[in-house]
């Protein structure tokens, strides 16, 4: 188990510290299919070794000058606040509209990701928030990818991301790793809400964690190798990916509700 962890924390650091996302996704689907966690197990033991991924990938992308600390800040201050929230709901909700309705949203943030540089004559856009206004779509933002990182056990990085990009109008780069830090004391709160509820797998962390330290630097890295628009092209990918495959298992996991109750 200790190389099998290994490997999955490489992957998800990879894919994190590249993105700018925590990798969640990827670490949850490979837990449940090579370890047998149920799912609530996968999110809570996701988010704990999530806060590592983003501290890894924000020291390397601080390094190479790409992270607003206030901005972090400022996501975080909501974030940790809702993210206990989330964990709390995660286990109140049916999965599967958890599932439908995330999938949905993720690739809606995808397509306004990909028309940004088409969207450019929007007031909005064109004239990105300052000051109090900044301030306050930053909390927005941060309240809501807080509440979603802790019910769906990822990192938040699909809303604070877009949210920086499109509205405050921050660098891909720079977006990517302020997210990656913000997420670190707002994994922390929900992880450390699963582990109360007996949804955090300890034995797998000291295979996990190293793994994603190292993958995550090597992904921060790789990203500022890229052009921003390419960056920007494949974070749209991966989200559409990730709202497809959320979809996806939605509607299998109510057909086989329906069945159940149909049976009974």
């Amino acid at each position: 188990m200790l190389l099998a962890s290994s490997l999955i924390g490489l992957l998800t650091g990879l894919f994190g510290g590249l993105v700018g996302l925590g990798g969640g996704v990827i670490m949850i689907a490979l837990m449940v299919r090579l370890f047998g966690f149920s799912q609530h197990q996968a999110h809570g033991t996701s988010l704990m070794a999530l806060v590592f991924t983003g501290l890894a990938g924000a020291v390397t992308y601080y390094l190479k000058g790409s992270v607003d600390v206030l901005a972090a800040a400022i996501l975080a201050a909501s974030a940790i606040f809702t993210a206990r929230l989330g964990a709390l709901y995660a286990n109140a909700m049916p999965e599967w509209q958890l599932k439908q309705a995330f999938g949905v949203f993720v690739i809606c943030v995808s397509f306004l990701l990909l028309s940004k540089p088409y969207l450019a004559h929007l007031a909005f856009l064109a004239h990105p928030a300052t000051g109090w206004v900044k301030v306050a779509v930053l909390l927005g933002s941060g309240a809501l990818a807080g509440f979603l990182s802790g019910m769906m056990g990822v990192g938040g990085g699909s809303i604070m991301v877009p949210a920086m990009v499109l509205l405050v109008g921050d660098t891909q780069y720079t977006a990517q790793g302020s997210s990656l830090l913000a997420m670190v004391p707002t994994g922390a709160v929900g992880a450390y809400t699963h582990w109360r509820l007996g949804n955090v797998v300890l034995k797998v962390l000291p295979g996990l964690i190293p793994g994603i330290i190292i993958g995550a630097y090597a992904g921060g890295n790789l990203a500022h190798l890229l052009a921003e628009a390419n960056l920007r092209l494949i974070f749209a990918g991966v989200l559409i990916w990730l709202g497809l495959r959320y979809i996806r298992k939605a509607r299998k996991l109510r057909a086989a509700l329906i069945a159940a109750s149909v049976q009974a």
